[in-house]
């Protein structure tokens, strides 16, 4: 059997990190198994779904690495879900409904009322239609075929249909929900395995029976917990965060994909570089019930620490030409976002303002003023400047090192000089010290 995966989100918005983390999971499934990956764009809103959404969809995958093997769009299957369903209308499980919204609130408030389940009440077979109104359609439940199924992620699941509400399938205008659509795509793109989020546990709970009608086995199932932020709880913030914003503040998608893969999860979170560790390690088996917390800081933490093990091949279409790679694998360390590295150029190649100089660091940097022009740059600068300023001065350790740094970089705190000396031009560096 070939595995094939779908993500299937609606061009009504952007997509954001909890839809991210479904799609990251079935692509990484699909390519575990060598099987395919399809996106399915649910745009059946048609009111709602607009162009630049599906655009949008299609460019943040790819700037996440998740490429895929084909492509459908619900809006261009509207023939094959009349067929299905003419289908279903002929062996009697959909059936036509004429209650207004107003007549469902009352009557489910009056089974409340009453200690009882608000199921909804089918009506008679011989029932009489009102003129005038059209009809939705609910799907009829099979009141005698227990449901189950064994989710990859919460085990054994039962439900009793007669303690469930025939869903409705199709409006009274004949525009679709979700759930019907749904399953016939899934039969006829050859899906062997949904993965969504636990909210979606209902939702399947009635499909198993809508496969079963159209004579299909139904695909396996796994039900995430769903993301929270810090706080323990759904965010609004997790809603609204989309990947613009995420690139924007510089995070790499290599590292959403990183945490995403493994929140939820028994498995440690690590700064891997690429997505082959990721697919290698996927299995919902160690996936929890518990809900898997978002933080923003943890995803900015591992992004910084993906970088430093980053090479300057991945990233070299995104730096200042003066980035060479001995310079990013030099600065690497002390970067957050690669956009960070621009900030390094001027420390390299200038021009650089001189830094305030402290009455007690003069003796050190007149000493390194005077032995920076006899020192070979090309065979270890730094330990032969530092070297040559404590036999001068007698200064050692900070009252040595920073002043040094402080002159030839501008900054208290940065890569390894020893490492960094040998990349600024010896005539920088010379002028460098003798400036201050």
């Amino acid at each position: 059997m070939t595995v094939v995966t779908r993500f299937a989100p609606s061009p009504t918005g952007i997509l954001h990190v909890g839809n991210v983390r479904t799609a990251l999971h079935n692509w990484l499934w699909a390519r575990k198994h060598g099987g395919r990956f399809l996106l399915r764009i649910d745009d059946t809103d048609l009111a709602r779904s607009k162009a630049e959404y599906v655009d949008a969809i299609r460019a943040d995958l790819a700037w996440l690495g998740f490429d895929i093997d084909g492509e459908e769009r619900q809006s261009a299957r509207f023939a094959l879900y009349e067929g299905e369903f003419a289908k279903l209308k002929a062996a009697g499980r959909v059936y036509a409904c004429y209650e207004t919204p107003e007549e469902l609130d009352i009557r489910r408030k009056i089974l409340l009322s009453r200690g009882l389940p608000p199921v909804y009440e089918r009506k008679p077979a011989d029932a009489r239609a009102p003129e005038g109104v059209a009809p939705h359609w609910r799907f009829r439940l099979d009141h005698e075929t227990p449901i189950e199924w064994a989710d990859m992620v919460r085990g054994d699941q039962s439900f009793e249909p007669k303690t469930m509400s025939d869903p409705v399938v199709r409006r009274a205008d004949s525009s679709w929900l979700y759930l019907l659509p749904s399953v016939i795509d899934d039969i006829a793109m050859g899906i062997t395995h949904v993965v969504r989020g636990e909210d979606h546990v209902s939702n399947t709970a009635t499909q198993i029976q809508m496969f079963a009608a159209l004579g299909a086995k139904p695909p396996a199932f796994a039900h995430e917990a769903l993301l929270v932020g810090t706080e323990g709880k759904l965010s609004k913030r997790l809603g609204s965060l989309g990947m613009d914003g995420l690139r924007d503040a510089g995070i790499e998608p290599i590292a959403l994909a990183a945490l995403l893969a493994r929140l939820g999860t028994s498995d440690p979170v690590e700064p891997v570089t690429s997505l082959a560790p990721l697919i290698e390690g996927i299995d919902f088996a160690h996936f929890g019930r518990a809900p898997a917390r978002f933080d923003e800081a943890e995803l900015a933490l591992l992004n910084q620490k993906i970088l430093h093990h980053t090479d300057h091949a991945a990233v070299a279409d995104r730096l200042p030409a003066a980035i060479t790679e001995a310079r990013w694998n030099a600065i690497r360390p002390n970067l957050m976002t690669v956009a960070e590295a621009a900030d390094w150029v001027s420390v390299f190649d200038g021009p650089l303002l001189p830094p305030p100089i402290e009455e007690a660091d003069r003796a050190v940097l007149a000493a390194a003023a005077a032995a920076a022009p006899g020192i070979n740059w090309d065979a270890d600068p730094w330990h032969a400047l530092t070297g040559a300023v404590k036999e001068a001065t007698g200064a050692k350790g900070r009252t040595l090192f920073l002043p040094l740094r402080r002159a030839l970089t501008g900054r208290d705190h940065g890569p390894d000089m020893a490492e960094m000396l040998p990349l600024i031009a010896k005539d920088q560096a010379v002028a460098r010290l003798s400036a201050v």
